[in-house]
């Protein structure tokens, strides 16, 4: 039942703002690009800048799998397959907290939680299957560290696959750093009965992790991989000057059910008889740290968190006695009688069918907000085949890659760990209008600009008699130099100065 109503809301009522973010678009070319060539790009495809610049493909399997979706099926495929992923995800951590916690209800409405935090990061993008490998590679940890069961064995299995699909399997060396040192801790300092199982574990760990290590070299880039996510962490400057790696902001309503969610978790610490381990001690403020430093790792937490919150709940009620377990266990009896009429996947399988059915036969097609991406901008581009390089936003450049390229080639775009803090701050230095922003516009010879219609830059040029303004809707805005090559362009398409948007 969770399974199928998640799916259904993803599919139907959240399906557009899961492309929200144009990077879907460069994706799916890059994957469609080594489907077609057999070969992983070392060097950018997308942007104009000579010599091109080194590029680290480290998401290629997803966008392998994300091209071969789209060819398929289109961007509605793309929603319906992330959506899937998404409810699969969040499907997964309750039989997780359903085995720790024993109840139904309890596990439910964390998950609940857990899912509404990760929204703000809902989007049809790679990330979505390292939160899949996540799930999987703690429970089977946490299986192992509680009653031995997990199959540890798999993990180097599973980290082959994820090295390939997302740069978030560092996450996964992360989990078996922290659950081989809180052993190697308890097998100091534990108690004495706890000592040896805790030595034998933090072992096993650890000849899991060489084990792990060795599969991770198993991608088209070598031992750099392991860098790279590093050298994007580090990067003080696009750090700061992402939105999308910001810090949370606690007056934005995206974020409430991560504060409600956090101030739960505080509330079963203080209230519940059991105390969290040194592993779930050390799970707990390492990635809370995470969450706190960037809201992209807020959906990280909360996979993190939903388990100790759930072993938490489970000390708590012990505490308030037979009543309330019993008036749980008879909730659960109650929804495990709804939800046993399922048999297992069969509703979840058909639910996605019909789901997928019923969007191809309406002909309802999902695609890119055109309130939000210069969709007609872009077939405007298509048409008069401008010439000359342009200089765009980013956002505006995932979908100019996704719709008009090899037509046309990007300044720059959402691949902002290749271009660089050099080139990001070129690229704020003409989008703020900064002194000697020119001098940056005439070093790439960029002749022409597509950018946001409601922007500084955009009612600057409307003023300099250097530009003028050939394309005007409440998205995008297109300008060209005031020179011969653009003459024709101008004078077919004359827009007054009175366009200007206050």
């Amino acid at each position: 039942m969770f399974f199928a109503i998640l799916f259904c809301f993803l599919t139907i009522n959240f399906g557009q703002r899961l492309l929200n973010d144009g990077d879907t678009g460069f994706h799916i070319r890059t994957g469609e690009y080594i489907i077609k060539t057999f070969t992983i790009p070392r060097q950018d495809l997308f942007s104009f800048i000579e010599p091109p610049l080194s590029w680290t493909a480290h998401e290629w399997l997803s966008e392998v799998i994300m091209a071969a979706v789209h060819n398929l099926s289109g961007l509605t495929g793309i929603v319906v397959f992330f959506a899937g992923l998404i409810a699969l995800v969040h499907y997964l951590l309750l039989r997780m907290l359903r085995r720790i916690n024993g109840h139904v209800l309890i596990p439910l409405i964390l998950v609940m939680l857990a899912a509404a935090s990760s929204m703000l990061h809902w989007l049809a993008r790679p990330h979505i299957f390292s939160l899949l490998m996540m799930v999987v590679w703690y429970d089977w940890l946490d299986r192992y560290q509680h009653d031995d069961s997990g199959p540890l064995y798999f993990l180097p299995l599973l980290m082959l696959l994820w090295v390939n699909l997302h740069g978030g399997f560092i996450a996964g060396f992360i989990l078996l750093g922290l659950y081989g040192a809180g052993n190697l801790i308890l097998s100091r300092f534990g108690e004495k009965t706890l000592r040896e199982a805790a030595k034998r574990k933090w072992r096993f760990i650890l000849k899991i992790t060489v084990l792990c290590m060795a599969a991770a070299l198993c991608n088209p880039f070598g031992y750099d991989i392991f860098f790279f996510p590093f050298r994007l962490v580090f990067d003080s400057y696009i750090m700061d000057h992402i939105v999308e790696w910001a810090s949370p902001d606690f007056h934005d309503m995206g974020v409430f059910p991560f504060r409600v969610f956090l101030l739960s978790i505080l509330a079963l610490l203080a209230i519940s008889r059991r105390r969290p381990n040194i592993i779930e001690l050390g799970l707990l403020l390492f990635f809370l740290d995470m969450a706190l430093c960037s809201e992209r790792y807020i959906a990280l937490f909360a996979i993190i968190a939903s388990p100790i919150a759930a072993r938490l709940a489970d000390g708590y009620t012990e505490k308030l006695g037979g009543r309330t377990i019993a008036w749980l266990r008879c909730q659960d009896v109650k929804i495990a009688a709804i939800d046993g009429r399922a048999r297992g996947f069969l509703w979840p399988i058909a639910t996605a069918l019909m789901v997928s059915f019923l969007l191809a036969q309406s002909g309802n097609v999902i695609t890119f907000d055109k309130k939000i991406k210069p969709v007609a901008a872009v077939e405007f581009l298509k048409r008069e085949r401008i010439p000359g390089n342009m200089f765009n936003n980013d956002e505006f450049g995932d979908y100019v890659i996704y719709a008009a390229w090899p037509q046309y080639r990007v300044f720059i775009d959402g691949r902002l760990d290749m271009y660089g803090a050099y080139r990001i701050k070129e690229y704020f230095k003409i989008k703020n209008i900064d002194r000697d922003w020119e001098s940056v516009m005439r070093k790439y010879d960029m002749n022409w600009v597509i950018f946001d219609a409601d922007s500084p830059l955009s009612r600057h040029l409307q003023r300099c008699n250097g530009w003028r303004l050939i394309y005007d809707d409440k998205v995008a805005n297109i300008f060209v130099r005031n020179i011969p090559l653009y003459q024709p362009l101008i004078n077919k398409y004359p827009i007054p100065r009175s366009t200007l948007r206050e």
